[in-house]
């Protein structure tokens, strides 16, 4: 198997297991996420969602690098 198959049959299965936990994870609604609600409007910005999956998507790439 050449190497770009199996790096695109690890982030396959990357994405297939973020999309089966996703229901189980809660993430988007974290304490520090901001939420503005003003009528009809919500405004949502989550800064603390982003900043917990910069760091486990860089923890997976390093991995991914290191052993390659």
């Amino acid at each position: 198997m050449s190497g770009l198959s199996k790096t695109l049959m690890v982030i396959g299965a990357i994405i297939f297991l973020i999309g089966f936990l996703m229901p189980y994870l809660h993430l988007g609604r974290l304490p520090g996420d901001i939420i503005f609600k003003k009528g009809n409007t919500t405004f949502y910005f989550p800064i603390v969602t982003s900043v917990i999956l910069s760091i486990v998507l860089s923890l997976i790439f390093y991995f991914l690098g290191r052993f390659r």
